[in-house]
């Protein structure tokens, strides 16, 4: 079963994938792309995230080597937090969405993945910010159509997101005019 797992910060979603995975197929490995660096402050973040792991998961670090590394992933469960982390170490931000996808496809187990809703936010203040937005939006929409399970996590709490079938809906209404009187319609 592929489950991800989409917020904004601080909104619980590391902390609900962690619990999600403790319910699933042993072995867990804590999938943790992240470069850390000389950031203290995320530091400190990891540690704690180290700290309320379970000490019998395993963790993998492979940067922007993500792909790779889950296709010679050992059967169990992989918790991947985030995706995000992921984008954000790899070159220009450019990532492998669909050997991403046919790696998680082929998995033998369980994948719990973690990324961050960057849709919801302020419209980036630099161009950097714009293009890590538009790379994590395509991604999140690429993973989440193989998703089994797509939640939105806020405040601790969770939104199933089902698939948009409504504008192919065959009773789907017709959209209402316009005031000008132009069919908001296809």
């Amino acid at each position: 079963m592929i489950i991800l797992l989409l917020g904004g910060a601080r909104s619980g979603k590391s902390a609900l994938a962690e619990k999600v995975a403790s319910r699933c197929r042993p072995p867990v490995v804590y999938v943790a792309p992240a470069v850390v660096g000389d950031d203290a402050g995320f530091q400190e973040r990891v540690r704690l995230h180290r700290e309320r792991r379970p000490a019998a998961w395993g963790t993998a670090e492979p940067g922007a080597h993500l792909v790779e590394y889950l296709r010679f992933a050992d059967p169990g469960t992989q918790l991947i937090d985030s995706l995000g982390s992921w984008v954000a170490a790899s070159e220009d931000f450019a990532v492998d969405a669909e050997g991403l996808c046919e790696a998680l496809g082929s998995y033998d187990g369980d994948v719990v993945i973690v990324s961050e809703e960057v849709g919801l936010g302020v419209h980036p203040s630099s161009e950097v910010g714009g293009r890590f937005r538009d790379a994590l939006g395509v991604l999140n929409q690429t993973v989440a159509e193989l998703a089994d399970e797509v939640r939105l996590v806020v405040a601790g709490r969770t939104l199933r997101l089902t698939e948009p079938d409504w504008p192919d809906a065959p009773d789907a209404p017709d959209a209402p005019d316009a005031p000008d009187g132009h069919s908001r319609g296809a």
